[in-house]
C-alpha cells in the first residue's frame, strides 16, 4: 500500500450532497422520538455538529436533558434517519461534480480520503451512501459529530486516526478540508487544516475567502481545477498548473 502525504476531508451536506431539507426533518423527528411531541423551534444547523444542534434543539424547547437522553441520542439520529431514509433518496441528490471529484482524488495514490462532517458517522455514511458516493472515502480515518460537539476538534480526530492507519503524521502542512460554510473554513484554521472552500451552501464566495479560506471555487463541477486547487494547497503529488 503507497502511503498517502495528504489528507483530504471533505464536508458531507451541501458540499458534496443536497439532503433536500432531510437533515433538519432528522432533527426534529430524533426530538419526537426521544420526548414524545415534536419541536415547536429548531435551531440553524448548516457546518454544525450532531451534539451541538440537538443540545440548542433541547434548550430552545425547554428540555432538561438527562444522562438517559444522551444515551439515547446517538441511536435515536440513526433510527430517524433510516426513517427518512426514501425521502432523502427522492428529494436529494449528489452536487454537480462531487462524483467525478472523488473519482479523481481516489486515483491519486498521494491522497487519502474521508469525511469532516458534524453527522455521526451511521447517517454520514447513509447520506453518501444513498448517492454512490461512500466507495471513494475511507470511513476509519473520519472527523465525525460523535467524536466531538466542537466542529475544529474533528480535525485532529481525524488526523489522530490517519496518522495512526496510515503511519504518516498529517498536519495543518498535508491536511485539507473541503466545505461550503464558514464553519467549515473556521473548523479548518482552528483545529488545523487547509481549507478549500465551496459556494455551493448558504455562503457566498466573498464571505467564504473573508472567513479564511485557503482557496474558494464555486462548485466542484470543473474536476481539473479541483486537483489543481488541491495541488496549489499541498504540492502532493504534482505542480499547481494555471
Amino acid at each position: 500500500m503507497t502511503t498517502p502525504k495528504t489528507l483530504i476531508l471533505w464536508d458531507v451536506d451541501h458540499t458534496l450532497i443536497e439532503n433536500g431539507g432531510v437533515s433538519k426533518e432528522t432533527y426534529a423527528l430524533a426530538f419526537e422520538l426521544m420526548i414524545g411531541m415534536p419541536p415547536t423551534v429548531r435551531p440553524q444547523t448548516d457546518g454544525r455538529t450532531d451534539q451541538s444542534i440537538m443540545a440548542e434543539l433541547f434548550a430552545a424547547n425547554g428540555v432538561d436533558v438527562t444522562q438517559a437522553h444522551r444515551d439515547r441520542l446517538f441511536p435515536t439520529l440513526v433510527a430517524a434517519m433510516t426513517q427518512n431514509a426514501d425521502a432523502l433518496r427522492l428529494r436529494g441528490h449528489a452536487l454537480p461534480g462531487a462524483e467525478a471529484a472523488l473519482t479523481a482524488v481516489g486515483q491519486d495514490p498521494a491522497f487519502v480520503q474521508s469525511v469532516l462532517t458534524g453527522n455521526i458517522p451511521e447517517n454520514a455514511f447513509t447520506k453518501l451512501a444513498t448517492f454512490g458516493l461512500h466507495r471513494h472515502l475511507d470511513f476509519e480515518v473520519g472527523g465525525f459529530g460523535s467524536d466531538s460537539m466542537v466542529r475544529a476538534d474533528l480535525v485532529a480526530a481525524s488526523q489522530t486516526k490517519a496518522s495512526r492507519k496510515y503511519d504518516t503524521e498529517f498536519d495543518r502542512g498535508n491536511t485539507i478540508l473541503v466545505g461550503d460554510t464558514t464553519r467549515d473554513v473556521e473548523a479548518g484554521v482552528k483545529g488545523g487544516a487547509r481549507v478549500l472552500a465551496v459556494a455551493t451552501g448558504v455562503d457566498s464566495v466573498e464571505a467564504l475567502r473573508e472567513a479564511g479560506a485557503d482557496l474558494v471555487l464555486a462548485d466542484l463541477a470543473d474536476t481539473e481545477l479541483v486537483l489543481r486547487s488541491l495541488h496549489r494547497l499541498t504540492n502532493a503529488s504534482a505542480p499547481y498548473g494555471s
